[in-house]
This record gives C-alpha cells, structure tokens and sequence, in this order.
C-alpha cells in the first residue's frame, strides 16, 4: 500500500490555503440548489491526508453526520490496492456502520481519491454508486494541489454539490 492507513506522512504541509475547494465542472454542468454540503474542517483536512497517505493507491472512506453535514470521516483500506480503483472491505465497512449507528449518526457520504484524474466520478464510480442518498466526495491528487468536489449520483445521474467547509 502506498502508505500506512490512516495516517499522513511525517512531513505532510498543511494543505488548508493551498486546497482548492472547485474546479470547473464537467461539459456544461453546474452545481445544483438541491442542497449545499457541509464539511468540518478536519474532516476536509483529513480526506486530504488520507488520500495523500495512500499514494500512489486511491484512498477511501465514509463520512457521518446529519442534515446535510459531514462531521465525522472514516479512512478505510483499499482492498483493491489500486491507483485505478477502490473497494471497501466489507467486515471493516460493516463495523464503520456499526459505529456511525452507535454515534447516532447517518451515512451521509463516500470518499475516496483520484490519483491519476480529476475530481469528477468516473463511469465506474457511477456504475458503483449504491447510495443514492449520499454525497460521493472526490478528492483529486493528480495536480500540484489537491482538489476537493462532491457529487450526488442517482440512476447513473452525476449533480455536483456546493461544498461549504464550517
């Protein structure tokens, strides 16, 4: 793996004035209304050390909260060990649902990195994604800043969320 799970390298440089937040949306998509996500700031902050950890594999993991809001990040293993791909193990996905119940909170997205394209899902993320309630959180690593976008994905329908960081 290409670093250890869920820790970010001794040298990592804080990445809070560097993340870019947006980036253009695909061919003639725009962020809907349909709601606003809301990530904490150490949430943001570590996707963003997860995914780096894992280079040159993508990185994965869930997000709890409520009501729009992610508050809680779970950095998950690979089982694919892939730069191309990810899967969640599904003991450890179990027991992180086990938690989140046990937290009294909700699924409320799914992350994971993009090392080689930007931060757009893929049409194996869209083929993928099973919980049409949920915002899946791209984090891109393949340019000199990470990028940080966030999706809703319903029958294969990609809808680009505004992402708030508070």
């Amino acid at each position: 793996m290409g670093g250890q799970h869920g820790t970010a390298p001794q040298d990592f440089v804080e990445m809070n004035e560097t993340l870019t937040d947006t980036a253009p949306t695909a061919a003639g998509e725009t962020a809907t209304s349909e709601g606003v996500f809301t990530i904490a700031p150490q949430v943001r902050q570590a996707m963003i050390e997860h995914a780096l950890a894992e280079v040159p594999d993508e990185a994965c993991g869930l997000l709890a909260g409520g009501d729009g809001r992610a508050e809680r990040f779970f950095a998950m293993e690979n089982a694919d060990h892939s730069p191309m791909t990810f899967r969640l193990d599904p003991n450890e996905q179990l027991k992180v649902f086990n938690q989140i119940d046990d937290l009294g909170l909700d699924l409320v997205g799914i992350f994971h990195s993009h090392t080689h394209t930007e931060a757009y899902p893929s049409a194996t993320d869209r083929r993928l994604a099973f919980y049409p309630e949920a915002r899946y959180v791209l984090v891109s690593v393949d340019g000199s800043e990470p990028v940080l976008r966030a999706f809703t994905i319903r029958d294969g329908e990609v809808k680009e969320q505004e992402v708030r960081f508070e």
